[in-house]
């Protein structure tokens, strides 16, 4: 059951509608190039969002597509290398899910020095980074921290007063990560719940296995863990079922992909959110569209363009 706080059709109603959708005659050799740039395409949220990508772009037909992500969710000199490539390679403009919110902002400004428009998707570029570069970039993408918070307060009808709780948090110098764990500790601390913990499982499934497994051993009376994304839920869910406590420790998540989808059916997860993937990138593309074919310069750019997310459960 997803529990819509928003509809995704007012996303492309209200959030866009001052920016408008692309839709120029163009000739073939007139097509801007438009870069779409991920983290690691290990984690099955990124390949939806690719997948959302290409579809956007077969069935528009109005600029080329080219696509590419790192191998580990850490790599962030490998994507830093891939933004001076896509320059490099003639790049109308980037769209791009940064793997760290600081790292990537000098390469960033580089790109739009050379008149490439740039957005910035999935994870929040760092506000103060972009100040002090004097740069713009809009974030397209949805509040992480409410939306993690949604998923902390159902959770929370799950449990009592003074429950023993850990988050899992994904790579820290990333804002999504930052952004969800807050959105967690408000709704631990609204409900009361005592927050044993913050380990970073790097976004990865191993790593969130390593960290559930430890913040167990060292509190046997654990009764959730809460996981920034749903690769490393499905790490707490192994490391929850090797030490016996499949139903006694509670696990929620984040992303909604389709791996996770059986075990909210089944209830080794509780909950996740959704901000649907395949849409954040075609909104993305559309942005920067819509800014070359306006000839809008980078600085005049929307500071923010908001995507929906909602509680999916069981």
């Amino acid at each position: 059951m997803q529990q819509r706080r928003h509809t995704l059709l007012a996303i492309g109603a209200a959030a866009l509608a001052a920016f408008g959708a692309f839709a120029p005659a163009v000739h073939a050799q007139d097509k801007p190039k438009v870069a779409l740039v991920m983290k690691s395409l290990a984690n099955e949220f990124f390949r939806t969002m690719e997948d959302g990508a290409k579809a956007h772009n077969k069935e528009h037909g109005n600029y080329v597509l080219l696509s590419n992500g790192i191998k580990n969710e850490t790599d962030t000199a490998a994507q830093i290398k891939m933004v001076e490539q896509m320059v490099a390679q003639k790049a109308d403009a980037i769209v791009i899910a940064p793997a760290d919110s600081k790292a990537l902002v000098p390469v960033l400004k580089n790109a739009v020095d050379k008149g490439v428009i740039v957005v910035n998707i999935d994870n929040r570029l760092d506000p103060e980074a972009l100040k002090e570069k004097n740069l713009n970039i809009p974030f397209v993408g949805p509040d992480n921290r409410y939306g993690a918070k949604l998923v902390g307060d159902y959770l929370a009808q799950q449990l009592q007063a003074g429950d023993k709780v850990g988050i899992i948090e994904g790579v820290s110098t990333t804002t999504n990560a930052q952004q969800r764990t807050a959105g967690f500790k408000d709704a631990m601390d609204a409900a009361k719940m005592s927050i044993v913990g913050v380990q970073s499982g790097n976004w990865e499934i191993a790593n969130g296995n390593t960290v559930a497994a430890g913040m167990m051993r060292e509190n046997p009376d654990l009764k959730a863990l809460l996981a920034g994304n749903d690769s490393m839920a499905l790490g707490a869910v192994a490391a929850v079922k090797a030490a016996g406590k499949t139903g006694k420790v509670l696990v929620v998540g984040y992303d909604n992909i389709q791996a996770i989808k059986p075990l909210l059916k089944d209830g080794r997860v509780l909950a996740t959110a959704d901000q649907f993937a395949a849409k954040q990138a075609a909104f993305g593309i559309d942005v920067a569209l819509k800014a070359i074919q306006d000839k809008t310069p980078q600085a005049q750019l929307p500071a923010e363009v908001k995507t929906d997310v909602v509680l999916v459960t069981k």
